[in-house]
């Protein structure tokens, strides 16, 4: 439509001597201006930016049923996760939703411990105020598996990379990702199905749009 309107502008009959009256010269940019920034927020739309809705409880009280949010597509191209990030990734075991979104609590090289409901990376206890509440499981990265309340999770149901792939037995390794819910009893995450692979992610979650704008 803006670019019919330009072109409009720019077929008027010719007439020897005639000059582009200043009114015209303005409104010819000003079409100029709003196709340059159509095609900006075109490119945007289909390559950069695209909406996700959420559908389940494990993000509350930072996603509630029925947000719709902005997730950036090119940011995990240029660089990679980092912790307390809100992310969209390809969950690693089948049968699961098409798409999850968690928070990075983990990144390569980090140890992972959950006790007493306070999360630890690298020894230090998290401070979280975007969690719902306190884990009710025990979870320990060691001996180059994720154990919860002292079992092992099983490689047939979960991402646990082979020894060859772990840099040490109690860190997480390269190209792998601790995530978990906010929601923490009530969400579908690391501390069940293992980690997240780099390769997997999809964007970075950056800004609900509905019901009410909020940077996240």
């Amino acid at each position: 439509m803006f670019a019919i309107a330009r072109l409009a502008l720019s077929m008027k009959p010719f007439t020897a001597g005639d000059e582009e009256s200043p009114a015209v010269a303005a409104l010819r940019s000003y079409f100029d201006i709003i196709i340059a920034a159509g095609l900006v927020a075109l490119l945007l739309i289909v390559f950069v930016i695209r909406t996700f809705y959420i559908s389940s409880i494990s993000m509350i009280p930072t996603l509630q049923i029925g947000d719709v949010f902005l997730i950036d597509q090119l940011t995990y191209h240029l660089r990679s996760p980092q912790a307390s990030e809100i992310a969209v990734f390809t969950p690693p075991v089948p049968g699961l939703p098409e798409e999850f979104i968690k928070r990075v609590i983990g990144v390569p090289g980090d140890t992972i411990r959950i006790s007493g409901g306070t999360v630890y990376r690298n020894g230090k206890a998290l401070a979280e105020s975007y969690e719902n509440q306190p884990p009710k499981y025990d979870l320990v990265i060691r001996d180059f598996t994720i154990y919860v309340d002292g079992a092992a999770l099983d490689p047939a149901q979960a991402d646990i990379p082979s020894r060859g792939m772990w840099q040490a037995p109690d860190r997480i390794p390269r190209g792998f990702y601790f995530m978990l819910g906010d929601n923490r009893n009530y969400s579908d995450d690391s501390h069940v199905w293992g980690f997240a692979r780099q390769a997997a992610f999809s964007g970075r979650a950056f800004l609900i749009i509905w019901p009410q704008l909020k940077v996240l």
